[in-house]
């Protein structure tokens, strides 16, 4: 299995690809399951092989009972609560842990590699509560679950059914896994699930990434803006290579406008900071984004377990490459980057809507004070961005000791990772509505047109969303516009992969 893109990473989490052991694979797998049965035939301890876990380390373990460990390891952290993972969180997690055996550095025999293939190839999905993991070592509870429905316990999902995982595993040709020395371990030490929950997040940052520079440019045009802070020479003096990016993305979406045409010569000299400074917010946050990208692609392909068995010279090392501390990181970046995205959009929204500042109809809407248009849609809005406020705050600056001070200093990572997914939720219903907004800004203009990309945009949005001609249930609209973003209906302008 060669390294995973960030481009494959998101078609496994979507379903549209999937992760296959190569030779090279099952010939390291092999290597490293005979290296911990000759370790283990010396008789000397090694941590978690022939030992207890955590403050327990010291204590060993018969040979007879090597098998007992390590399935009541499995069973007793399963301690999961919470709502359970989604499928395609689920899927990308064994994807994950897959890649993680087959660097040949976890001890496990193939057969458990090709249990958890089995899962992922007939769309088994163990059932996972989502809160439990402080991120080191490793996502404990949440893996330990996924492990348990490998031995029988616990619950699987088949085609939207939940089964007893005895029998799905029987419906889909498994029998019931009979953990080896360390195996039990190797399932559950790593950073799977943090990791990806992280890349849900960062796959939903940038579809919202992306549907936000659609709404601010065309908020832009709705507004009459002037395109001169778009200047590429503005931006080169500067040097970010998001902020140029940006600026020169905003600056083509508006060529051909006749509504910016109309005003070439108007005597505005400055925009408020919502609209003239797009490139260097969210340029920044495009930067942010794919440094936490660079951090989850090596994250994806590590081996994350512990303890890393090195079949070449047969040494089993303890360390803590379970400790979650670069996806805690790379998931707080994530959550403050779609915060700033979509608290510049309500800012922008808020323009929109006072015509003090447009020059549009109050709240985007005629015969206002009879409707009320887009007030209480900003107001949405708001709260939606207040609430991610606080959502940002970073997982990873606290850490709260663990397993009798033996695990003293965690992670958050996975709390940081599944608010990051949160967080983006909020602001595609933030950016949706702006999209609306703006929409509607454009439409008061006619018959001046927009430009022939932001009229592609306004199009999109208009199959789902019909002009707010009247008071109506807005609550509909809002979830059709979040959706087209959800699902990058308005395309992708610009990748958060640094390498694409």
């Amino acid at each position: 299995m060669t390294r995973l893109d960030l481009a494959t990473l998101r078609a496994i989490l979507e379903g549209r690809a999937t992760v296959k052991l190569t030779s090279t694979d099952t010939d390291r797998l092999d290597a490293s399951a005979a290296s911990v049965a000759r370790v283990l035939a010396t008789g000397n301890a090694v941590y978690g092989v022939n030992t207890g876990f955590g403050l327990l380390a010291s204590t060993r373990i018969a040979d007879d009972k090597l098998g007992q460990l390590q399935r009541n390891l499995v069973l007793s952290h399963c301690c999961g609560v919470g709502a359970p993972l989604p499928d395609a969180v689920v899927r990308l997690v064994i994807a994950l842990k897959i890649i993680s055996l087959s660097r040949g550095h976890s001890g496990v025999r193939r057969v458990v590699v090709d249990a958890l293939q089995t899962l992922l190839d007939t769309q088994a999905w163990p059932v996972i509560p989502s809160q439990g993991s402080v991120g080191a070592s490793g996502d404990l509870a949440p893996l330990a679950h996924l492990s348990a429905a490998l031995i029988g316990e616990g619950h699987i999902r088949l085609k939207g059914e939940e089964l007893d995982a005895r029998a799905a595993l029987k419906r889909i040709g498994l029998e019931p896994l009979v953990l080896g020395p360390k195996e039990g371990l190797a399932l559950l030490n790593g950073t799977q699930v943090s990791t990806a929950l992280a890349l849900d997040a960062l796959f939903r940052a940038e579809d919202v990434f992306n549907a936000a520079l659609f709404a601010g440019a065309l908020s832009i045009d709705a507004l009459k803006g002037s395109d001169a802070p778009f200047d590429p020479r503005i931006h080169a003096a500067r040097g970010h290579k998001g902020q140029c990016d940006v600026a020169s993305t905003i600056l083509l979406m508006l060529q051909g406008s006749a509504i910016r045409e109309s005003h070439v010569d108007c005597d505005r000299v400055q925009d408020p900071y919502s609209l003239r400074c797009q490139p260097q917010v969210m340029g920044a946050c495009l930067d942010v984004l794919r440094q936490a990208a660079t951090t989850l692609v090596i994250e994806a392909n590590a081996a994350t377990d512990n303890p890393l068995v090195f079949a070449e010279d047969d040494a089993v090392l303890s360390g803590g490459n379970f400790h979650a501390e670069p996806v805690a990181f790379a998931a707080d970046m994530i959550s403050i980057a779609i915060c700033e995205i979509a608290s510049i959009s309500e800012r922008r929204l808020a323009i929109l809507v006072d015509p003090k500042m447009s020059g549009l109809p109050a709240f985007l809407v005629e015969d206002s004070g009879l409707n009320s248009g887009f007030m209480i849609a900003q107001v949405t809005a708001a709260a939606l961005v207040s609430e991610n406020k606080t959502l940002a705050h970073p997982a990873s600056v606290d850490s709260l000791p663990t397993s009798a001070n033996q695990e003293d200093h965690v992670s958050m990572a996975t709390f940081a990772a599944r608010k990051a997914g949160d967080i983006a939720r909020n602001a595609a219903n933030v950016i949706g509505i702006e999209l609306m907004a703006a929409a509607q800004g454009i439409d008061f203009h006619a018959p001046m047109k927009t430009s022939p990309p932001l009229a592609a945009v306004h199009a999109t949005l208009r199959q789902k969303v019909r002009f707010l001609d009247g008071d109506r249930m807005m609550a509909g609209d809002i979830a059709a516009a979040a959706a087209l973003v959800e699902q990058g209906a308005f395309g992708r302008l610009l990748s958060v992969n640094p390498e694409g």
